[in-house]
């Protein structure tokens, strides 16, 4: 494990791997460094370039802040590009790829972006959170109600049918995911109340841009995958077929490093 201070002083804890030109990995809501998809990913890429798997704060090994800012966020994923010599590609997973987004228009250094499954809410099919949304999700994840917070996000935010999650309470990850109910706040945060394209973010962004989707991704987020790639200038979109959410790592990777190496 190696670590960098981001702008604030918080410590920002990361993996290094492989050999070449930096590329850095953003986990998305309920993610970690440890979390198998991005330590597959990073293992699929480190042939071909030096992988920077990070905690985002407030994750893992990563320190955190009495108060959270996107900014905060954005000049974490400075510190790292510092640390890999001024410059770095970047892929965003989910609410990460929203943030890879943002810190590619406030201009931080990142020479490509490549996002999966971004999910701002376009249009019909989305999921739209209730009013008082990031309230009343911060409220339920500061007390020991962390079950209910990851429960009222998948139900609200992600649109995920509440018979299914009731379900999901009984399987062992749902306690790695109420470890992680506390950073829910920074993803809406970051998205935004309502979950909106932010259309003049990602139309200042001239850094070269990938949006990839699931071929089997709801409806909702192949829409969203759509609005972003229309949205900034020159991107291009790409569906993986027979992916949805749950994306495989080892599918997912040759579109990354195709596009990263061009």
């Amino acid at each position: 494990m190696n670590t960098v201070q981001s702008a604030d002083g918080t410590t920002i804890a990361y993996d290094r791997t492989g050999e070449g030109e930096p590329l850095i990995l953003v986990g998305g809501s309920f993610s970690e460094r440890a979390h198998p998809t991005m330590t597959q990913l990073a293992a699929e890429l480190a042939p071909h370039f030096t992988v920077y798997n990070y905690d985002r704060r407030g994750r893992g090994d990563s320190g955190d802040a009495d108060v959270y800012a996107v900014e905060r966020e954005i000049e974490d994923l400075a510190a790292l590009i510092a640390e890999a010599g001024g410059s770095a590609r970047v892929f965003g997973l989910s609410a990460g790829g929203a943030l890879a987004l943002k810190a590619a228009a406030a201009g931080v250094g990142i020479t490509q972006v490549a996002v999966y499954d971004p999910p701002f809410a376009v249009d019909d099919t989305a999921p739209r959170p209730p009013a008082g949304f990031t309230d009343k999700l911060t409220e339920l994840s500061a007390t020991d109600r962390r079950s209910e917070a990851v429960e009222f996000f998948m139900v609200n935010g992600m649109g995920a049918p509440a018979e299914a999650v009731a379900g999901m309470k009984f399987a062992p990850f749902w306690a790695g995911l109420e470890a992680l109910a506390h950073t829910l706040p920074y993803d809406v945060t970051i998205l935004g109340e309502d979950f909106a394209l932010p259309a003049d973010e990602l139309g200042a962004i001239s850094a070269p841009v990938l949006v990839v989707h699931g071929g089997d991704a709801d409806a909702w987020l192949q829409s969203s995958a759509k609005a972003v790639a229309e949205t900034v200038p020159g991107a291009s979109r790409h569906s993986l077929t027979g992916q949805g959410i749950a994306v495989d790592p080892a599918v997912l990777a040759p579109e990354l490093k195709e596009f990263f190496t061009n």
